[in-house]
């Protein structure tokens, strides 16, 4: 476009005003390609506001114009050229839109950022001078634009960031709205790059209203699904945009479309996928939903919109109230954004718990793939309710390890007056059926949730109590609890009750192995829960579980020897020829070392021996003593 320049007029900027734009240009944006979503940001504000004012029926100049943004380079010259038809300004328009900078308000900044030591990011959005972070790329920024209404001539504005601009009117041809060349600095001329500009275009402005070409070509291709009714909506172009979105080869799992209007307006198009992808927590770091206000990127990956726990769902929120600072890339309305953020989760949340109710089998299949993630929320006591109703265990009264049991499925197959929730601790089915503080709750058909993660715990530990029942693990219960319901079915096998005379030896037998324990024990007494195992650790009353003292331990957490209960059972084999031994020379060898042999096997089910040499040296002497004893036996 030929122009003459008439009537240039320079300014200078003003010593704060300078202290300004370093700030800008070197301090607020963590990113330098950030300088073209803004420029476009403003070519597609431009264009917005020039439909509105055709609706209304404003009479318009260049009325036949197509609404578009045109990018355009020069690897040689190393220019960027951005146009757009949309609303375009006249000169007093320039000076009070691009030359806000130069405005009195950049001293209240300058002296708001002083009393306060506070980061820029967090007050200077309250000045709106975003188009400046092109100075982070620009030597020199030259601004043609002609503005909408009748006979307004067209300005141009150019300025190096530096000491001064211009502003002058120029004779010429141009059609309304508005060019920004931007000749780029010597380390910066990678942005004239049409790969470089389009990678930029796609990732910042993908989404934009309007179509930008880059050069000839369309580039934002892809339309802002989340803004069209749901009902406009096939599954098709649902499944394409979840694959643009999170390069998954597969389709979602679910889909979440949510508009909501008041009292704050967003938009949200989330995904679940169909699997996976956090395997071992290494990708800890790879959630959060991307930012969008009026269609412009402005945070990918947001981590704060979903609570970590739900970082499984992929997607993009969209909203016109987020009130932003200049760099797009902090919120500065907090208030805000934390609505949004609390009112997608909710959403969430209510959507699983829908899935959950009316289709369990699919639910289980989330579960199965994102149960481990999920189970990180047990500390987002806002939302707990729903939380605990989400949650999925292993169960006694599942068939095997691969069933699941909801909380509330357990509490309705509660048995009269149950008032706990049981939950033993093992590295599989196999290992927790075989502890021998399942087998009073066998005996009397108690169901007992089965937890093989060691997040379980955490999660059993901080949440409590599911409604008005408590969580207890099974190697805590209080035996009182567990008298009031009577046993599926009589004892087999079970041996002669012991004699008057041999029940006191029974008991001086406990005091003997209570000598031989020491102080590595809180107490000796016989076991009213054991029906199949000789002897057993149980903790005291209130005191914390075996599982939960050795995650701590497996965390360095200096736990010290947590004393048990050492429970024996008087109806058992062993024991019984124990009492034997004991009445013929109560400090008989043998004795301790059958002792000492089933205190460290409690010690090893317990998950709490340290030292396991000492257990299988005894155990190889025990087993030589009978072997002797059997071959005697067999003469052989």
């Amino acid at each position: 476009m030929d122009s003459k320049e008439t009537g240039t007029k320079k300014y200078e900027f003003k010593a704060e005003v300078k202290q300004l734009l370093d700030i800008l240009v070197h301090s607020l944006y963590t990113s330098r390609e950030i300088f073209l979503r803004e420029v476009i940001s403003n070519a597609s504000d431009a264009l917005d506001k020039l439909r509105f004012e055709s609706t209304r029926g404003t009479e318009i100049t260049d009325k036949d114009l197509p609404l578009e943004i045109k990018v355009d380079f020069d690897e040689k010259a190393k220019t960027i050229t951005v146009t757009d038809t949309g609303i375009g300004m006249t000169s007093d328009e320039v000076i009070k839109n691009i030359g806000t900078i130069a405005k009195s308000g950049s001293a209240d900044f300058l002296k708001q950022l002083k009393d306060s030591k506070a980061d820029a990011n967090n007050i200077i959005g309250k000045f709106g001078v975003g188009f400046y972070s092109v100075f982070m790329v620009a030597e020199e920024v030259i601004i043609k634009t002609k503005s909408f209404k009748q006979g307004e001539p067209a300005i141009e504005w150019r300025s190096n960031g530096l000491g001064d601009y211009e502003i002058a009117e120029i004779d010429g041809s141009m059609n309304r709205g508005t060019i920004v060349e931007i000749h780029l600095k010597e380390d910066a001329k990678e942005f004239a790059e049409k790969y470089r500009l389009e990678t930029v275009i796609k990732k910042h402005s993908n989404f934009i209203t309007f179509p930008i070409y880059l050069g000839s070509e369309k580039i934002n291709t892809v339309s802002a699904l989340w803004r069209e009714p749901k009902t406009n909506v096939k599954k098709e172009q649902y499944d394409e945009f979840y694959k643009f979105l999170s390069y998954d080869s597969e389709e979602p799992a679910d889909v979440i479309h949510v508009t909501v209007d008041a009292p704050i307006q967003f938009n949200a198009l989330m995904f679940i996928p169909k699997k996976s992808y956090d395997f071992f927590g290494y990708n800890r770091d790879d959630h959060g939903l991307d930012l969008y206000v009026r269609r412009v990127l402005i945070q990918h990956k947001n981590k704060d919109l979903l609570p970590e726990y739900l970082g499984f769902v992929k997607g993009v929120v969209d909203s016109e109230d987020l009130p932003l600072n200049i760099s797009r890339e902090t919120l500065q309305e907090n208030l805000v954004f934390t609505k949004i953020a609390q009112n997608i989760t909710g959403q969430v949340l209510s959507y699983l718990l829908k899935k959950a109710k009316d289709e369990p089998e699919k639910y289980a299949e989330f579960w199965k793939e994102h149960g481990r993630i999920f189970k990180m929320g047990y500390s987002d006591f806002a939302n707990l309710e729903k939380y605990n109703e989400l949650l999925r265990f292993n169960s006694s009264s599942n068939e095997d390890a691969k069933g699941l049991t909801s909380l509330d499925e357990y509490v309705s197959r509660f048995k009269e007056d149950q008032k706990e929730i049981y939950y033993a601790f093992g590295n599989s089915r196999e290992a927790i059926s075989q502890d021998p503080h399942l087998e009073i709750f066998k005996n009397k058909g108690l169901e007992v949730l089965y937890l093989y993660d060691p997040l379980d715990e955490f999660v059993i530990s901080t949440v409590r109590k599911y409604k008005d029942y408590e969580f207890k693990s099974v190697d805590s219960v209080e035996l009182k609890n567990l008298d009031k319901y009577n046993d599926l079915e009589e004892k087999k096998d079970k041996p002669a009750d012991l004699s008057q005379e041999d029940g006191k030896h029974f008991d001086s037998l406990l005091s003997r192995i209570k000598d031989i324990l020491g102080d590595r024990v809180v107490e000796v007494k016989e076991s009213k829960r054991l029906s199949g195992s000789p002897a057993i650790l149980v903790n005291p009353d209130d005191s914390m579980s075996s599982t939960m003292q050795k995650i701590l331990r497996m965390t360095n957490k200096d736990m010290g020897a947590q004393k048990k209960v050492f429970e024996i059972n008087r109806d058992h084999k062993l024991v019984r020829n124990l009492l034997k031994v004991f009445k013929s020379n109560s400090q008989d060898e043998y004795i301790t070392n059958v002792v000492e042999e089933l205190f460290e096997s409690a010690l090893l089910l317990d998950g709490s021996l340290d030292d396991p040499h000492k257990l299988v040296t005894r155990l190889n002497k025990l087993l030589e003593q009978s072997s002797d004893l059997y071959t005697e036996k067999n003469k052989l």
